[in-house]
């Protein structure tokens, strides 16, 4: 029976946090493959993460997602004024994630982003933001997937002398002349095996390179201080205040783990409790290494010298003590913790997805679970293969400046949500307030757009491309497959 809901209401419609939280624990979800219905399915995602675990997740997603490669790309755009460009990140990233805590605290599900739209802003918007949400993991994890190909052709110089050509080491369209990016797309299948497997075993994995990946950073900033020459620090903005404000903008992608540990929300042991903390925890841990890395690197070597330069930090470590060991050292490093940071990002691609599936917004294929591993098995091939293709085809400044608009309005729309929900359920537990409402989420907001204006333009013709697919699959298939106008239509028959 054709509904008689206006088009503005369907795009305002909230879905109550009640049912968020119930969906969660499986309480009228259907099993994979099921049909729709009331009772309580006995497949869900499993509660099995605790606070280091998830701190680690966390951790993992940020430290590294961009620095390993970032300087490169954002030092040129800023000179050794990228400093303040990481401390302006820094400070965005830091007001979003006391906003990210308090909503994850409130409404402690899968989703992210979008679950907190939904709650909030409606449906409407909730598709957008998972769009951006969809935009911004999958075009990190295959940003990163060639970051890890720089440092495998870095480590295998090092060590036997020997390199893949870069007509199978990097994407067509750069100035290596390459075709296919090969060991990217052997990294994004290793990691999608490893999270079929299940969770529990893929953040236990984590946590152990999250510690590698710490120790040599540190011993990136404790070698590279040796080399340390104030004098690479003059002029220190030559590009103008213009210049930082880019240099943020393209750096900001580099903070998305923040939004990475939220999408555990339904996989967290006392979530209420362990969500925020997680997610203070990782925003101080990776703010100082940040800044450290980028001081130390610019310190290390004069600005002009990182345009264009592959496996950036491992090179600076070489230059500095003219030897290949710490090199060799810190490229193994980066091998193994770009594969950790690589894991959790398209984890939480998958955790996306599979919110938009039970939501109908997604064809319910994506919220399908194992019943042996209750894992999104089909959900994380299929993100597999999407994840690859961008990082065998794309090159790496395009994947950086997408992956940071997403990640901008994801956050914005979080701040937003704070305050809606708020005046809306005043009285909804919370495990963590933010401090100085509204002034907290209100600065947050004005950060994130002030960081959107500085992206280029050609990152705003592939979001704009992008958001018009995303209005296409929703008025095609989402607007009248969505679980809450599977809900009307009962009380649509009984009116009518």
């Amino acid at each position: 029976m054709a509904s008689n809901t206006t088009l503005g209401e369907r795009l305002l419609r909230r879905k109550p946090v009640a049912t968020l939280i119930a969906e969660s624990e499986g309480r009228d979800t259907p099993a994979a493959g099921a049909p729709e219905g009331g009772g309580r399915s006995g497949i869900h995602l499993k509660r099995s993460i605790g606070l280091w675990q998830l701190s680690s997740i966390g951790i993992g997603a940020t430290v590294g997602t961009g620095i390993f490669f970032v300087l490169s790309t954002a030092v040129p755009e800023a000179g050794p004024a990228v400093i303040l460009s990481f401390v302006i990140a820094a400070v965005t990233a830091g007001l979003t994630a006391l906003c990210y805590a308090e909503m994850a605290s409130a409404i402690p599900v899968s989703g992210s982003s979008y679950s907190y739209a939904y709650a909030t802003l409606g449906e409407g918007v909730a598709f957008g933001v998972g769009v951006c949400l969809l935009m911004e993991y999958g075009v990190s994890a295959s940003a990163i997937a060639v970051s890890w190909a720089e440092y495998l052709n870095k480590f295998l110089d090092l060590a036997f002398g020997f390199q893949i050509p870069a007509a199978l080491s990097s994407a067509p369209g750069g100035d290596a002349g390459g075709w296919f990016n090969l060991p990217a797309v052997i990294l994004v299948a290793l990691v999608c095996f490893l999270l079929v497997r299940g969770v529990s075993e893929s953040v236990k994995v984590n946590a152990a390179m999250v510690a590698v990946k710490i120790c040599i950073l540190l011993l990136f900033v404790a070698v590279g201080l040796t080399g340390f020459r104030s004098g690479n620090l003059t002029p220190f903005m030559p590009l103008g205040i213009g210049g930082v404000q880019v240099a943020a903008s393209s750096i900001f992608f580099s903070f998305i783990g923040l939004d990475a540990v939220s999408t555990a929300g339904e996989e967290v042991k006392n979530p209420r409790r362990t969500l925020p903390l997680a997610i203070i925890i990782s925003l101080v841990v990776v703010t100082l290494l940040y800044i450290g890395v980028a001081v130390v690197g610019i310190g290390a070597q004069p600005w002009q010298n990182f345009d264009g330069q592959e496996a950036g930090l491992a090179q600076i470590l070489q230059n500095v003590t003219g030897q290949s060991w710490p090199a060799m050292v810190f490229a193994i490093g980066a091998i193994v913790s770009i594969f950790s940071i690589t894991l959790v990002v398209i984890y939480g691609q998958t955790r996306i997805l599979y919110s938009m599936g039970r939501d109908g917004m997604l064809p319910r294929r994506f919220a399908q679970l194992s019943p042996r591993t209750g894992t999104p098995v089909w959900n994380t091939l299929v993100v597999g293969v999407g994840v690859s293709m961008l990082a065998a085809f794309i090159p790496l400044r395009v994947l950086a400046d997408i992956t940071s608009l997403g990640t901008l309005v994801a956050f914005s729309v979080v701040s937003v949500g704070v305050i809606i929900l708020r005046r809306t359920q005043p009285d909804l537990p919370r495990g963590f307030k933010v401090p100085l409402y509204p002034v907290v989420p209100l600065l947050s907001v004005g950060f994130c757009v002030y960081l959107i204006t500085g992206l280029h333009a050609d990152t705003f013709r592939a979001g704009a491309i992008a958001l018009v697919l995303a209005a296409a699959v929703y008025f095609g298939y989402s607007v009248k497959h969505s679980r809450l106008n599977r809900a009307e239509q009962p009380e649509l028959s009984k009116t009518g």
